[in-house]
């Protein structure tokens, strides 16, 4: 059972059970004999179910229903009582009391219930990360491609659990807005949302600051590839103390450019790494361009920039287009293109004109099959040394290049092979404990699957 629930009932001896229970079970339990302070915690959005008495010292929880549901929509009450009578039932469904259980009531059936009330509120949750409001000067949270399905059901599961989250992911790709949706989708969305980076953890004072600000909210690392070992070192002192708050110590999410985590020291890393999200890049969702680009055409034109369309010729040449800085780099080009744009309808023309002043953006969709891996490879490393100006990358290159190049190689490989392992092994040429060890070194995910072709 995974989700916080509010207890409110008057007799302790039913807090004491229900908590027991369902803290056995997996849940999370605040528990209260108010309905002031349960009103409280469900303004400040704690909680994924609430359980509640009808007859409370301070009111009549039946009555806190109608501002429960306006408040907090996706929330779900389970209302019990000892006023077996058939009006308190009505008046429970009435209310919209998600379930109705006379006291004294059977603990297990009671159970059940609570958890398909936290899975229904979770879909409901699920259902509204599909259309998080995004913030002015934050990029939007939209996408229906499989990729995306899957971010947002992940998203779902992490938005209200504990566990640290490591979000990875290219340069634009969107990893801050992924980490302030599920901050604003949580139970912890009313605390504040602090990040630290690179620059912010001179030292050991600067770890209170920081706890001290976020309180019991959200607090993201962000950039962990930019942290000196002396800031990194301060995390870790900073993660004991926060360790030592108990329930009111803050979420810790952080992020990272790339997969590259050879800078950063083994006990850091596995600390923050509870859970892994994946920022997919734009080039692997091309259909959700002309989406996105729409979305951000309609946000130009109410920051005060013309009122543009898009033509369809003009949406094939972003959607074959490499994006090699992502989401980002896609708004960036329609703002210059609805600036620029002469006519009502920008036209691939007007696209180019802004592409031409972009980085290279390597291989595209749609790439032709005639260009070499080696040639992809040779353009894309160049871009890299390029990018260091006179001053030489970090060493340890060669190793890095290689893990890029192997992640996936044996994905792909996987993928073709069906999961099967064995199968895997043969394609690659390589001995199967080798391709286990790469697994695991790699941290790919293999599911097994029946291939059909």
């Amino acid at each position: 059972m995974d989700g916080t629930v509010l207890v409110a009932d008057d007799d302790r001896t039913i807090r004491t059970v229900l908590t027991q229970a369902l803290t056995r079970a997996g849940a999370r339990v605040h528990a209260t004999s108010s309905l002031t302070t349960l009103m409280r915690w469900v303004s400040e959005g704690r909680g994924d179910v609430v359980i509640s008495d009808v007859m409370m010292p301070d009111g009549n929880g039946l009555e806190m229903l109608p501002r429960i549901s306006q408040e907090r929509p996706d929330l779900p009450v389970i209302v019990i009582s000892a006023q077996n009578t058939i009006m308190t039932a009505i008046r429970a469904t009435e209310a919209e009391a998600f379930d109705y259980l006379p006291k004294p009531f059977d603990l297990p059936d009671l159970m059940k219930r609570t958890n398909r009330a936290l899975e229904t509120g979770r879909a409901a949750r699920q259902s509204r990360v599909e259309e998080v409001p995004p913030r002015p000067e934050e990029l939007p949270l939209v996408g229906r491609t499989p990729v995306m399905q899957a971010l947002y059901q992940m998203l779902a599961r992490l938005m209200n659990s504990d566990l640290s989250v490591l979000i990875r992911g290219e340069t634009g790709a969107g990893k801050s807005l992924i980490a302030r949706a599920i901050h604003d989708l949580s139970d912890r969305r009313a605390d504040p949302f602090v990040t630290i980076g690179p620059g912010d953890m001179s030292g050991p004072e600067a770890a209170h600051k920081a706890l001290a600000r976020a309180r019991s909210g959200t607090l993201v690392v962000d950039r962990l590839e930019g942290l000196s070992e002396a800031e990194q070192a301060v995390i870790l002192q900073l993660l004991d103390m926060r360790d030592g708050q108990g329930e009111t110590a803050p979420r810790i999410l952080s992020t990272l450019q790339g997969q590259d985590v050879s800078g950063l020291r083994d006990d850091l890393y596995f600390r923050l790494c509870g859970a892994i999200v994946e920022v997919p890049p734009l080039r692997d969702r091309v259909d959700d361009v002309a989406l996105l680009a729409a979305h951000m055409l309609t946000r130009a034109e109410a920051e005060g920039l013309p009122q543009r369309s898009w033509s369809d010729a003009g949406l094939e040449v972003l959607r074959r287009y490499g994006w090699p800085g992502n989401v980002r780099q896609l708004e960036n080009v329609v703002h210059h293109a609805a600036l620029m744009s002469r006519e009502t309808e920008i036209s691939p023309q007007d696209i180019a004109d802004v592409l031409g002043a972009q980085p290279e953006a390597g291989p595209a969709a749609g790439h032709s099959d005639a260009d070499k891996l080696s040639d992809s490879v040779a353009r894309h490393l160049q871009r890299y040394f390029d990018m260091h100006g006179g001053m030489l990358p970090p060493s340890g290159l060669y190793q890095r290049i290689l893990r890029e190049l192997e992640l996936p190689l044996i994905e792909i490989a996987l993928e073709a092979s069906g999961g099967n392992q064995a199968k895997c092994a043969e394609l690659l040429g390589i001995n199967r404990n080798t391709l286990r060890k790469k697994i695991t070194e790699l941290d790919i995910r293999v599911t097994r699957r029946r291939k059909l072709m």
